[in-house]
Formats: C-alpha cells, structure tokens, sequence
C-alpha cells in the first residue's frame, strides 16, 4: 500500500473532488456537504478564500480550525485513533485502508458482580490508631491503619480493590490488499461529532467512510461508499478478548457477538452483553464462512452497530441484554440512513453549540495535520489549537457522559483493554472530580447528571460503609469506587485511608445549584448532602494539643511525609470538611429546613484547624510544618481551597493566597497530564495567565519520557491516557477567561500575553444563572460583551482596566443601569462565608510576597430573568468615578 503523506496532499482534494465524493455519500450539494463537514479540506478552502476574500467563508475556515482533528494517515495505534461516543457507546475509529477497525465500548461492560468492599476490622481498630497518632507515634499508626482500616494484611488483601472497565472488542473490515491510495485524509468533525476518512484509489476512484455514535438513536452507525471507477469489497467480522464469548451469523447479514465480562480479584464477572451489527448494502454480493461477512462488487455498505448488556443497577444484573440490543437495532433500521444521521445531528449540535472559542487564526497552520500542531506547538504560535482543544474537552464530555448514564471514568467512555491502566475506574480523589470541572462553566449541565445519579447511589452505598467501619451516620466514599458503587477503601493504604472522595464529589451538587438556581434540584438532593456533612460531624475528633478537630486517620492524597502517609488533620480534609459544612449549612437555609443541624455544623466549622503557614513561605500541606521544598510530587492537594473551592482569594485572604503560590512554585509545572491541567487551573486563579498558557503549552505537546502531554488525537497521556487532563484543561481555559467563585464575574481574569491579539467565547456560564452570550476582545480590550440572566438578579462584574482602557459601561436604555460597586454583592448565589485568619509560622513572613493585583473597575446591574444585555464600552463617564479599590471586605 501507498500512501501520499506530504502536506501538500490536502491541496489534492479539490472542492470539486469533494463534491464528488458527498455525492458518493448520498449528499448531493455542497451546501450539505459542508454542514456535515465531509468533503473538502481546509488547505482547499485557504486557497479559494485568498482569492475571493468572502468573509462568510473566513469565518467557516476559522470554525473549521477551532473545531476539525485532521490527519493524513490511517491510525497505527490506538492514541492516533478518533473518538465517537454517545455517553453508553463509544468507539475509535481508525480509518484504515487495509483494515479498517472500529473498536467497541458500553458504558456498563465491567468486570465483576455487585459486591462490597468494606473492612470489619476497622471500627475496633480506629481508637488505638488515634491514640497512636495524638502521641506522635505516626508510623506505627499508619502500620495498624494499613493493616485493618485498608485490610492490607502484608501483601494479602482480604477484599478485592475495584473492577476494571472492559473493552467490548472490534469491528473489523478488511479490504483487498496491496492498493496503491492516495490524497487520504481522516478527521473529527466537533461540531457534528462525525468521524470521516477519504482517499483515492490507483483508478482514481473515490472511497469515503462516516462513523458516527447516534445521539438520538443510540447505535454506532458506519457507512462505506464507492464512487466513479471503485467499488466495494471487504470481509467484516467481531472479536473480543473476553473468555465467555460466542460469535455467530444471523440471517447472513447480522454478525452477532454474546460474551460475558470478566472476573477479577475473586469476583465473578456476570455482565453478559450483546454486539449486533447489521450490513446493508446497494449492489454487490454477500456470503458467509467462518463468523465473517465478505461483501463483493458494491457501491455502498452500511454497519449499523447495537450493544447492551444485562445491567439494570448496581444491585441488579437481571436484564436481557441480547432482547435489548436487538430492539435498539430495529428501532434504528425503521429509519434510512440520512434522517439516522440528521437526528444525531439536531440531538448533538443542541447540546455542543451552546459555547465556543475562538482565539484567532494561527497563520501558517492551515496545510498541518492536528498531530504535526501537537508537535509544534511549543515553538510556534498556534492559539487555534487552544480553542481545538478546548472545543475537543467540550466534545468528549458531552460525548462520555450523558443523562440516564454512567459518568465518564479515567478514560471517559474508550477502552481498549480487559486490564486498563488503574482498571479505568472512579477515582474520586482527583480524577473524576477533574472531568466534571468544565460541566457548568462551559455549559455542559446535562453531561453531569450521571454524575449526580452515582452520588445517589453512594450515598446508599456509603451509609453502611460509614456504619460498618467508623461507627457513624451519615455516608462516606474513599478514593476510588466503580459500576458497583463500592464505597470502602482501595489499594494500599498510602492511597486507601481517606474518607473525603464523596465529600469532594458533593461540592458539584451545591455548584450546579449555585450555576442553576434551581431549588427543586436542591430539595431533591439535599439529604445527599446531608448525609456528607452528618459522616464529617461525627467522625471529627478533637487533636489533644491543639483542641481543634480534625479527621483521624487520613491521608494528603497519594504523597507522604517523613515516610509516613497517614496522619490526621491535613489541610486537604480540613479545607473540604470545611466546605461541606459551609454548603450544607447554607442548603439548609435556603430550603428553610434543618436548622438545628445547620447551627451544629457552623459550630463545629468554628472548630476546625485552619490553614497554615509554614517555615518556607508554603501553604502547609500537612497539620505539621513537613513539606519539603523539593517535593514535586503530581498532587497538590492541598491547594483544593484555591482551586476547585473558594477558600483562598487574593482579595479575602491575601496571605494564603501568597503561600500556596509559593507552595505551586515549589511543587513544579513538570508533571503528569492531569496535574499539568490542575495547574492551568490554579494558575488562572493566580490571575496569572501567562504561566497557565506555559503549563496549556507543557501540556500540548507530545509526552516526552514519561512525563504528559498529549497524544497525536488530542488525548491527555498522563502518561498513559486518562481522560482528566483533557477536562481539566478545558475547566482551566475557561477559567482564564471568566471567573465566577469570589463574589463577582470577573472577566478576562488572566488573559495572557499570548491571546491578547483578538478572540472571542461564548456560552460560558457564571454562577448567579448569568450566561456570557459574547465576550470579544482585541489587543486585549473588550470589544463585544452581552450577558444573559437566566434567574434574574445582580450581576456583579469585575473588569480589568487594561480590558476597558480608561472607559466605562454606559446606562442600557433604561432598563439595566451599571452603578459603582461598593459593598457586598447582594445577589445570594455569590455569597462566601469569612475564612479563619491562618496560623503563619514566624519565619514564614518574609518569604510572604502578598499580591499585587491589577487593577479592576466593578459594576452592578440588575437584569431581568430572561433577558440579554449588551454593555459598551464607552469613553465618556456617565456613572462618574467607578475605580474600586479591592478590599478583603469585599466578598
């Protein structure tokens, strides 16, 4: 086989070629053509817009750069390989010439069976290990701890540490060997969540293919067309690496796959599922032999893929898969191919459209395939492949994680294997919090529901854990749980004792409320809150020196200390208890219920140990001044209260503020895919937007000996892929744009150098029920602002004077007049409670350089529900003097 590789290739698919092949496809105009987005390449495009200077179709191209992965090669391996997914079924699509494959995911094909995780020994344990700790004693401690809290028992485990999330296996189709193709191309349309390839054949005959995971109709669909001298010749069959497997032919046209997932740790695998696929085909012959397909002579063949499995709960597997799979194949074959794809496309583009960035043009870039701009990227300037990767973090969500589903794992809904890194679990002390960040602020609130739906399920699951092991009401979750909703502890017990994943996990519960102001979905989901809080106040202990409480035994996520992990009181759980106190509370007083319990945890908030401030000018990670300088461990989880949390500001609390600054620089931007994004995270609420674009840049580049970065399709290596780097960064881009946590929408926040020249988002939503319809700049001015209240209500913004250079926001008409801000936001949804002032070491203070903050203007304007505003920029000052000085008095 031959393939034209060169840059050049995409100038070879000409808009005529292209019409040809939509043609081919059962698209008959390039008008439909390019709202599908499966002909021409954007090198073509280039050309005919320097020619006609047509500023519809600049902005088209512009569209197309922010939102197409392209290549000019099949995949090899599967990080080359793209991604289709409707939140149950996912594939990757490798665009193959010889052999194309298409490999198969289900949301609930896991190993295992319902089971329970829970330690016996740890009740009995838990006095004596919180004796040892208050006596200083730590590492005989964290030795018992291990031994019955964790149930490690040496190297024997008495329970099993998770099931793995299973590949279903592949489609393959196998094509003639040894044609000579060229003018290949392949790619993923974002905005159509369509995968196409196209190539030439050696008698100039088109071959095209689209794959798409139907929204609407919940099947893989997959069509192959020949067009002029081509036609259409493969054999197509399934294989999976599952035991329990039986592969059939139904009907000589449906191969059919019936297999059951693994076992794994002692646990039974009894998740039976079913594959269906379906080939249609115009013209040509089919025959069978073997469990394979082999169709001859055809001019278009289509697969229409189905899949489920037995599960019903995570109690009950009792479901008929095979009966399920099949319904949804029929239900999918009663429609023709166009309106299967057009009402995946009205079910997709509802959800996608509602943001978009756009960073300006990066010159240059246009003839370079998505892999070569990763390559790149760090020498180059290249702010599309920002917004392209910010638009692929919008996609993957929407396409892992969608209502009446489960949540995305470490790798969202795409799986090769049997045995994936980290069993491709929940890990809830970073990871899946991670890919659920960008859900509210880039306006994807349907894709966290199934997010919603697994905390239901552990708040039951958790209740017994928390009775069975601590003694306690309420329900905990440590850090790791799977399609069985464990809830007990996982791994060693260096990862295994900390009770604070489902803790952390409600903190987006309260955020979707704060974003929605939905009290209907408060009330329903308060008592999972509840139950977070009441585990937290009656598992707290008083440290004996100190008299503060504290959570005893625990651990800071993953690292250690003086060769201990478990301790007590780190800040990590005393930030989150805090939190949860402060949300529940709250809840509480918005609903109007609960008060009584509302007091204790305000009490009992006013009692915990506060931040702290040690030796080396860092934000202790510890309840002990141990950190070292020189620990670049990946997590940092003591900046939980920067980022996600609210606790650390650079207006409310100056000096915490300045030590976890020093504790990130200490830590390193050098790290793992998903801590590299956590960083981007943190830096922009650092409101330093040139060192968050460092760490997007040490991110978008190819991982170089086993540090992250990111794959030649665009996914996060850790190193290897899980999903999180991808969200996160996303969640950390958006928060370089607008944030929403510390009593106002702060615009612009941290903008950096490299952005300035122009850009434009819209969708982004704010908490307060506020929406940023358009937010355009230009050498770093506002240009374009028109906000949308969804609640009604202030809008308290805050606005870089450099963004708004020496002007001002006019009265709207009437209706919405910005004044000067200069007391606390009245609009309850930006409401913070005060933070205890932080206990500082004394030889901390000079190594304290307290911020110096750009200077901001800030308005109120009360608008409507509803309603939309555009605010200008205006040089004459209608409100007088409006610069605010920022004060830690204001929220």
């Amino acid at each position: 086989m031959f393939l034209h590789t060169s840059p050049s290739l995409f100038k070879k698919l000409t808009f005529g070629a292209a019409a040809l092949l939509a043609g081919a496809l059962g698209f008959t105009n390039t008008s439909t053509l390019g709202s599908l987005g499966i002909p021409a390449t954007f090198a073509a495009a280039k050309d005919d817009v320097q020619s006609r200077s047509d500023k519809r179709l600049e902005e088209q191209i512009a569209a197309f750069h922010n939102n197409t992965l392209l290549y000019d090669a099949p995949a090899h391996i599967w990080t080359e390989a793209l991604p289709v997914g409707n939140g149950r079924l996912g594939a990757m699509v490798f665009g193959g010439t010889d052999t194309e494959r298409i490999q198969l995911n289900e949301a609930t094909v896991w190993g295992g069976s319902p089971y329970s995780n829970n330690s016996p020994d740890a009740l009995a344990a838990l006095p004596k290990i919180r004796e040892l700790m208050f006596a200083g004693k730590h590492r005989a401690a964290h030795t018992l701890a291990a031994n019955t809290v964790a149930t490690e028992r040496g190297r024997t485990r008495l329970f099993a540490q998770g099931m793995p999330y299973q590949t279903v296996g592949d489609l393959f189709i196998e094509f003639p060997k040894g044609r000579k193709i060229k003018n290949y191309w392949r790619r993923l349309d974002l905005q159509q969540a369509i995968v196409k390839s196209a190539y030439a054949t050696e008698n100039d005959g088109l071959l095209g293919s689209v794959t798409i995971a139907a929204f609407k109709n919940d099947v893989i669909f997959h069509t192959i067309q020949a067009d002029r001298n081509e036609t259409i010749n493969f054999t197509a069959f399934l294989k999976t690496p599952h035991k329990k497997q039986n592969i059939t032919i139904e009907n000589g046209d449906t191969l059919v796959l019936r297999a059951t997932a693994g076992d794994h740790e002692g646990v039974e695998g009894k998740v039976k599922f079913t594959v269906l696929v379906k080939i249609k085909h115009q013209g040509g012959t089919l025959t069978t032999k073997d469990g394979k397909i082999t169709l001859s002579g055809a001019r278009r063949a289509t697969f229409t893929i189905s899949i489920a499995t037995n599960y019903k709960n995570y109690r009950d597997i009792s479901d008929d898969d095979y009966a399920k799979a099949k319904t949804l194949l029929e239900n999918a074959l009663k429609k023709n191919e166009h309106l299967l794809i057009q009402e995946h496309l009205n079910n997709y583009k509802k959800q996608f459209s509602r943001a978009s960035l756009n960073l300006g043009p990066s010159t240059d870039k246009i003839s370079k395939t998505t892999a070569e701009r990763v390559e790149n990227f760090h020498k180059t300037n290249d702010p599309a492949l920002v917004a392209l990767f910010f638009n692929f973090g919008r996609y993957l969500l929407i396409s892992s994680s969608q209502p009446g589903g489960q949540p995305a794992t470490l790798q969202g809904i795409w799986n090769e294997h049997l045995a994936p890194p980290w069993d491709s679990k929940h890990t809830i002390n970073i990871n899946t919090e991670m890919n659920y960040w960008p859900a509210e602020v880039a306006n994807m609130p349907k894709s966290a529901e199934p997010l919603i739906a697994m905390l239901k399920d552990l708040s039951v699951a958790g209740a017994e854990t928390a009775k069975t092991m601590y003694g306690v009401r309420g329900w905990v979750a440590h850090h790791n749980t799977d399609l069985w909703r464990i809830t007990g502890p996982v791994d060693s017990g260096s990862y295994a004792i900390w009770p604070s994943g489902g803790a952390w996990l409600t903190r987006h519960l309260w955020e979707h409320y704060l974003f929605s102001g939905d009290k209907d979905f408060l009330r329903e989901i308060y008592p999972v809150m509840k139950g977070a809080a009441q585990f937290y106040s009656d598992f707290l202990c008083e440290e004996p020196a100190s008299k503060k409480l504290v959570i005893a035994p625990s651990t800071s996520p993953e690292n250690q200390a003086n060769g201990v992990a478990i301790t007590y009181g780190v800040t990590m759980d005393n930030q989150i208890v805090f939190e949860t106190f402060s949300n529940v509370s709250a809840a509480a007083e918005v609903l109007g219920i609960d008060k009584e319990f509302a007091d204790k945890l305000r009490a009992q908030r006013a009692r915990l140990s506060p931040m702290k401030i040690g030796k080396h000018g860092q934000l202790q990670e510890w309840f002990f001044d141990w950190d070292n300088p020189k620990d670049h461990h990946r997590h940092v989880s003591h900046l939980y209260g920067l980022f996600p949390s609210w606790q650390i500001s650079p207006i409310r609390t100056p000096e915490l503020f300045a030590a976890a600054r020093n504790s990130l620089n200490y830590r390193g931007d050098a790290s793992t895919g998903w801590s590299m994004a956590w960083k981007v995270c943190l830096w922009a609420r650092f409101l330093d937007g040139n060192r968050a674009a460092k760490l997007i840049s040490e991110q978008l580049r190819p991982p170089l000996n086993g540090g992250g970065g990111t794959y030649p399709n665009l996914f996060d290596a850790c190193p290897p892929f899980i999903i999180d780097g991808n969200f996160g960064c996303t969640a950390g881009i958006a928060e370089m744009l607008v944030q929403s946590h510390d009593g106002a929408v702060h615009l612009l926040p941290a903008l950096p150098d490299a952005w300035k020249a122009q850009g434009r988002v819209r969708g982004l939503r704010t908490r307060g029920g506020f929406v940023i319809n358009e937010l355009a700049w230009k050498n770093g001015e506002i240009t374009a602002l028109e906000i949308e209240s969804t609640l009604g209500g202030n809008l308290r913004l805050r606005l870089p004077k450099s963004a708004i250079n020496g002007k001002t926001l006019p009265h709207h008409k009437g209706l919405c007049v910005p004044v000067r801000a200069n007391k606390r936001n009245p609009n309850p949804l930006f409401a913070l409670p005060p933070i205890p002032a932080a206990e500082i070491a004394d030889a901390a203070k000079p190594k304290l350089t307290l911020p110096t903050l750009p200077e901001t203007e800030e308005f109120d304007a009360v608008i409507p529900k509803g309603s939309a505003f555009n605010f200008e920029l205006v040089a004459k000052d209608d409100l007088g003097t409006n610069a605010v000085n920022l004060s830690p008095s204001m929220p």
